[in-house]
């Protein structure tokens, strides 16, 4: 499979190129040549399937013309050691619970098959040192820095915004060590993911280092991701609720969302999609008025979705041909403030004894909104509450109980060094490395 640039000014890549490289050299994004449809027969018995089989299908439409069978299967099974479970939260409405993984939140998936992934490409080549470049709005940090955690020959920067992230997120990726460097950016997520993107277009810091990068810009982060969204398609059929599914995302960077399109592209029978925002509600203007208005971010207690240039929107653009139309006919969006996600987390918990995270307090919202009768909602619920402790007690006003997982990780050290949103300071600590 080759792999474009969404700029379309660059070279074609083959997949190995596209995951070591990340970004494109014209600084847009990798995009497959094709997607796949997956066969009807699939469909029709994918309620009989594991979550690991169906990955390795999915995955195999991706990536089967470039890894081994057996090395991809491998690669699937290894990272999906866990489930993923549906969970019925009103009569029309269902959780898909993505936070059982390693760091207790969806971007495992995709974390721990870029690692092995790109282990595979790098033992394959015989390559030493190589440097991962990730920036992070809370989850991202800790998924990929515990999926690469202890992989031989690749050390990974975690940037992330300094007092923009949550203390358990925080810890996830700053107590680990090894080959974790967790770097504090006195700026925004926007600031962290622009110095990496930077990065990435230095001409005297590539000829130095083998860069790379683990955010959703890079193609085998967000890919995997897909899984999901056919599992839970799986998961419907097997209750009888699978006809007139609406699958609802709390979006930030977008790659999460872009991973179910691809999956709608392959035909998974999804009547549409809706992108939840919080206030950084640029894809919700952008679907209003045709117009896409990139803007500062600004802090929220859903602090992974603070993003105010989605990198992922000119993956969707390209997947939609840049139709304004296309989009909206298969995408629409919601947006809510902090005041109305408190309101979301304390009603649901009170009526339902469901409790949400802030960022699945705007996906499950957005479906109570709109849902028509006939249609079943599925919202993301993307991290575990209690990593949001501080905020979601506040709420709620009750001890909300913190798993052994995130426990593990309160009572490390946290070691990071401070860095300044300036792209100069950043390439001469990279050039000291």
């Amino acid at each position: 499979m080759k792999y474009y640039s969404t700029n379309k000014q660059a070279p074609m890549a083959s997949l190995q190129e596209a995951v070591v490289k990340g970004l494109a050299d014209d600084r847009g994004l990798f995009m497959p040549m094709t997607i796949k449809p997956l066969p009807q027969e699939f469909y029709d018995t994918i309620d009989t399937l594991s979550f690991q089989e169906i990955a390795y299908r999915v995955a195999d439409a991706f990536f089967g013309e470039d890894i081994p069978a057996d090395v991809l299967k491998q690669i699937v099974y290894d990272t999906l050691n866990f489930d993923v479970p549906l969970v019925r939260v009103t009569e029309n409405i269902y959780s898909l619970e993505l936070f059982h993984g390693p760091t207790l939140a969806f971007k495992d998936v995709g974390g721990r098959f870029m690692a092995r992934l790109l282990g595979y490409f790098i033992r394959k080549e015989g390559q030493k040192n190589v440097n991962v470049l990730v920036a992070t709005s809370g989850d991202t940090g800790s998924a990929v820095a515990n999926g690469f955690l202890g992989v031989e020959g690749i050390h990974v920067y975690v940037l992330y915004p300094k007092g923009k992230v949550s203390e358990i997120q925080e810890k996830q990726f700053t107590t680990l060590g090894q080959n974790i460097t967790a770097l504090e950016v006195d700026g925004t997520f926007d600031d962290c993911q622009a110095l990496v993107k930077a990065a990435f277009m230095d001409k005297e810091l590539n000829e130095h280092l083998s860069l790379t990068s683990a955010n959703s810009i890079n193609v085998a982060r967000f890919l995997p991701q897909a899984f999901y969204y056919f599992y839970a398609y799986a998961q419907l059929k097997r209750v009888g609720k699978a006809d007139n599914a609406i699958i609802c995302v709390p979006s930030g960077n977008f790659g999460n969302i872009t991973a179910g399109l691809f999956g709608k592209k392959m035909g998974l029978p999804v009547k549409r999609f809706i992108a939840a925002n919080n206030r950084n509600d640029i894809f919700y203007q952008y679907l209003q008025t045709g117009e896409y208005k990139p803007r500062p971010s600004v802090a929220t207690i859903a602090n992974a979705m603070d993003v105010g240039d989605p990198s992922n929107f000119a993956r969707i653009l390209d997947l939609y041909g840049n139709s304004h139309a296309d989009i909206t006919a298969e995408i629409s969006g919601a947006t809510y403030n902090d005041e109305q996600i408190r309101e979301t987390v304390k009603t649901t918990w009170k009526e339902h004894h469901y409790l949400l995270d802030p960022h699945g307090a705007c996906g499950y919202r957005a479906l109570t909104e709109v849902l028509k009768p006939g249609e079943t909602g599925v919202f993301l619920e993307t991290a575990h509450p209690a990593k949001f402790l501080e905020t979601v007690e506040g709420i709620i006003g009750e001890t909300v109980e913190i798993p052994a997982k995130l426990q593990a990780f309160m009572n490390g050290e946290k070691k990071s060094l401070p860095m300044t949103k300036e792209f100069v300071g950043f390439k001469q600590y990279l050039l000291s490395i």
